[in-house]
């Protein structure tokens, strides 16, 4: 059986989760679910089938939902039910597609996940190019070149805080853009 992982990358196209779930092994891509914002990835009959019938994706809120109770809901909930499964995913820590080549700052739920599930391998990835491939508001991709990058795993130790946790996860998937 294969390791439980979560693989987390730089965030510049719609293209990523299908560069990083094709760059996979095969075995892998049946176990491994990519995370998408339900907000873009459920408008449309298309976004919608590709992304639930294809990738088996994880949606998640990107603004925190307030239910009839008041309470706010989890973002994070529906990765937590997919690692409970026993799944991969792929995330996106910046939280949004970024117009530079370096990644913006990491959100914390990269962090909420590596506490709550120490055993669970954290995969740096950088992927190259992809910004020239699937450039922002473009629905027909360029035939340009990309690449995918898999670094060393990232752990989380037990002393260390969100920040620095944060950066050097940063930093471990930009040390990958040169290779």
């Amino acid at each position: 059986k294969a390791e439980q992982r979560i693989y987390f990358a730089n965030h510049q196209s719609h293209a990523d989760l299908v560069l990083i779930w094709a760059a996979l092994p095969r075995e892998l891509r049946g176990i491994t679910r990519p995370i998408a914002a339900k907000d873009y990835w459920t408008t449309g009959r298309l976004k919608r089938w590709i992304t639930t019938e294809v990738f088996n994706a994880v949606y998640v809120e990107r603004q925190r939902q307030v239910g009839p109770d008041g309470e706010a809901s989890d973002p994070l909930e529906p990765l937590i039910a997919a690692l409970d499964q026993g799944d991969s995913i792929i995330i996106f820590p910046e939280g949004t597609r970024g117009h530079q080549e370096d990644p913006q700052p990491f959100k914390s739920g990269l962090y909420n996940l590596a506490r709550r599930y120490p055993e669970v391998v954290l995969v740096p990835t950088w992927i190259h190019n992809v910004q020239r491939v699937m450039p922002k508001g473009e629905v027909v991709p360029v035939p340009v070149l990309c690449s995918v990058t898999f670094g060393a795993p990232v752990r989380w130790e037990a002393d260390e805080d969100r920040a620095t946790f944060l950066a050097r996860s940063r930093e471990a998937v930009m040390a990958l853009r040169d290779l």
